[in-house]
Parts: C-alpha cells; structure tokens; sequence
C-alpha cells in the first residue's frame, strides 16, 4: 500500500509508522501516522479499530524517526497523525494530532 515501517523499543513493544493517502475529500496528499501498541499486528488492528480498514505493513522502507517515537510515547493514546513530510512544502511541519481528528470521530479521553 504505503511506505511505512517499524521500530521494536527495549522494552518489547513497536512503534509502527506509515505513509497513507489522506482521507480528506480534498486530495491533501498523505499522512503519517504513528501507533504504540505490544506487536505490529496490535498496531494494525488499532488502526483499522479507527475505521482505517485496509492498512498493512510490508517491509520496513520508512520506520519512525527519533523524535516520532518520542512524540507518540508521550501521547495518551499512542495513536496519532500528521501530514506527511514530503506535503510540507518547506513549511515547517505540523503538530501531531489525535487519530480521532482524522477519522471523524472525537477523542475520548479516558
């Protein structure tokens, strides 16, 4: 589908980032998305727990930088989303958003 890849931490779990067409009616481009979860298979039924259905990971060509592994580390929901780098147009690059603002639906904080 789209680049994407993963990073395993010492302590057992991934970080899985991927490069998916934006679902915005607008044709924005794409997204990164980032997710923490225990395995890569977590991660993917995470996402498509969101309503982002037909997500995979094949290979490993574009895993997730440092500072994206810190910025979804210290997100609540380990689950969020930016528009992806190569979309910026040398403007410097988003926040990182709750998946929540991407699929529709509100965040629930827990």
């Amino acid at each position: 589908m789209a680049a994407g890849g993963f990073n395993k931490l010492p302590n057992g779990t991934v970080v899985v980032a991927l490069n998916l067409p934006s679902p915005a009616a607008d044709g924005a481009g794409s997204v990164r998305v980032l997710v923490h979860a225990r395995n890569r298979a977590r991660a993917l039924t995470r996402l498509r727990n969101q309503g982002l259905r037909a997500v995979y990971l094949r290979g490993n060509a574009a895993p997730p930088t440092p500072d994206e592994i810190t910025a979804v580390l210290h997100h609540p929901d380990g689950l969020i989303w930016r528009t992806a780098p190569e979309n910026a147009l040398g403007r410097p690059p988003e926040l990182w958003r709750p998946i929540g603002s991407l699929v529709g639906r509100p965040t629930v904080w827990a």
